[in-house]
């Protein structure tokens, strides 16, 4: 069921392996290819996306600036393209500040993400700086968008109780077990998480996280209807995951799975879901 109306896309993957290093797309040739925004226009259709928001796609180290300058000049042949989140190493603490001084020249800019699922550390994201460098995006009132597999979300709410000043949302709703079926404790710790008022929670990334050829919309369906319910209308955003989300599906499926599911919402509910929660939150019609 997709919205008679414009979605605003929170989270939507751009690359180009010609310009830039991505060592896991290595692993995952169907994905190691040139993206740009005409071609998440073409994925969408019959979908109508107006705005959206490009989230960083983990390029090797030392080329995160690299691909916030590649974005911003992307962003000039596509006016749909209103924001950005770049990938910072927020655990450099303080001296991260330079980077950030340098990523703010883009008036693209509109959040920060580095990547939490894959370190090593469990203990990566409580250390004290990281937590220091995640503080400084408040003086900026950048959000940080948190990716993580479920079973880091206890440090994830340790993370977030230290840093009441920083608003965060959750990439993919946390990454559930789907495709074990697994719902605990990954509920206790979403409650847990969701009763800090400055988390916010992305519709994102599910199907991927089942098996990507058997899944089927009723054994998704459970963990798209708890977020809702947790984190509510008001601090719930739409986003496709596009081109990541082709590893299980179309684009204009995922819309629509996610449509059937709100079927019985209010429009304003809708609004909020596929549309307005995003571009307050990342500032798109700044």
């Amino acid at each position: 069921m997709i919205p008679d109306f414009p979605i605003a896309d929170s989270h939507v993957h751009l690359c180009d392996p010609q310009l830039l290093s991505y060592g896991w797309m290595k692993g995952v040739p169907s994905l190691n290819r040139t993206i740009l925004p005409g071609d998440m226009h073409v994925a969408a259709t019959p979908v109508h996306v107006d705005r959206f928001v490009f989230i960083e796609v983990d390029v090797d180290p030392g080329q995160y600036l690299e691909e916030a300058a590649w974005v911003a000049k992307e962003a000039a042949s596509d006016p749909a393209l209103k924001g950005m989140v770049a990938c910072l190493p927020l655990e450099r603490g303080a001296a991260v500040k330079n980077d950030l001084d340098r990523a703010l020249q883009y008036k693209l800019l509109r959040g920060v993400r580095r990547l939490i699922q894959t370190q090593p550390d469990p203990e990566f994201c409580v250390r004290p700086d990281f937590v220091a460098g995640l503080r400084l995006l408040a003086t900026h009132d950048l959000p940080f968008d948190i990716c993580i597999y479920h079973h880091q979300l206890p440090n994830v709410v340790r993370m977030v109780e230290q840093c009441p000043e920083v608003r965060f949302v959750l990439d993919h709703i946390g990454k559930p077990p789907i495709k074990t079926g697994g719902m605990d404790p990954w509920r206790e710790n979403m409650r847990k998480l969701a009763a800090h008022p400055n988390v916010w929670c992305k519709i994102s990334g599910v199907s991927t996280e089942a098996d990507h050829r058997n899944w089927t919309r009723q054994q998704i369906r459970p963990y798209i209807e708890f977020s809702l319910e947790t984190f509510g209308f008001d601090r719930s955003m739409y986003g496709s995951d596009w081109h990541v989300l082709e590893l299980a599906g179309s684009y204009p499926d995922w819309v629509d799975i996610v449509g059937e599911i709100t079927a019985g919402c209010s429009k304003s509910e809708r609004r909020k879901l596929f549309r307005e929660n995003a571009i307050a939150f990342y500032h798109l019609d700044a």
